[in-house]
């Protein structure tokens, strides 16, 4: 079985993949910030739940190289890293700064780099791994008054998509998780922008976005809502597959939008194989085993 960090477990999705990994018998490494403040009560319970916590934020590179370490000592090994750890915006995209803006990329993009850089030697010298990259189906498609995040989750699937070129031939799986909407913390969390006067020059419209958001709510309420446990499953799936048997992309929704979106990705990958193929690098696509 093999021993699996996951990155943001404090709760949402994150948490969700820790019970559920934790419950099918693997030994997991639940990281998250503030394991002392503000996340001390999740922590413990996860910690209670069988996981090993340790204290990673993402935006800070000695952190993260530290916590990989510790995990590593802890554990002896890592030959999963779930990149879970995110956080979500809601405004026009005008009134975000560029401060706000690399805030976000922060987490969204510079953070799963900064945890990949620090766990990738590791999987190297042991001539296997398995990065899982929790994106978002906005990494395909965009949806208004979610700018910041939209460009981020598709700067991800190009960040995910490379590493699965550069490094199948240590035998480094590079996959992608792509969550529809769900009824998770994800709102109560959300970052708006600060530039609260440029908001205001856009008249009525400038309250577009918490409107969509208000009308948006009760789809991911009641018996019939898309269940986030879903995703924690499709990840442990994609953990127990056998290396080389794994889907590059793997669509998780109940709202219609991942079967709009599952063409374009076979599209898609469909493309690539062929481009690669006329250049002579069609070998690149293949995992070795």
């Amino acid at each position: 079985m093999p021993n699996i960090l996951v990155t943001g477990s404090s709760s949402g999705f994150g948490n969700l993949i820790v019970q559920t990994l934790i419950e099918n018998g693997h030994t997991v490494a639940a990281s998250m910030r503030n394991t002392k403040t503000k996340n001390r009560e999740a922590a413990e319970a996860v910690k209670s739940s069988g996981a090993h916590v340790f204290d990673i934020d993402v935006t800070n590179e000695t952190s993260v190289n530290t916590g990989v370490r510790e995990c590593i000592d802890t554990l002896g090994s890592i030959e999963v890293l779930v990149n879970n750890a995110g956080i979500g915006v809601l405004g026009l995209q005008e009134t975000f700064t560029i401060e706000d803006w690399q805030k976000v990329f922060d987490v969204n993009v510079f953070g799963v780099q900064r945890m990949n850089r620090a766990i990738l030697p590791h999987m190297r010298e042991r001539g296997s791994g398995l990065l899982i990259h929790i994106s978002s189906l906005l990494g395909r498609f965009v949806l208004p008054f979610f700018g910041p995040y939209n460009a981020t989750k598709h700067a991800l699937e190009a960040m995910a998509d490379n590493y699965r070129i550069e490094l199948n031939h240590c035998g480094i799986d590079s996959v992608i998780v792509e969550p529809g909407a769900f009824g998770t913390d994800f709102g109560r969390n959300i970052m708006t922008s600060s530039d609260g006067e440029r908001a205001k020059s856009y008249g009525e419209f400038a309250d577009a976005p918490t409107k969509q958001m208000e009308g948006f709510g009760p789809h991911l309420q009641g018996e019939n809502a898309p269940k986030p446990q879903w995703v924690a499953d499709a990840v442990l799936k994609l953990i127990e597959t056998p290396a080389g048997k794994r889907p590059f992309r793997t669509v998780v929704d109940g709202l219609g939008m991942g079967d709009a979106i599952t063409p374009t990705n076979e599209a898609i990958q469909h493309a690539t194989e062929i481009i690669y193929k006329n250049f002579g690098m069609d070998g690149m696509l293949r995992l070795k085993v």
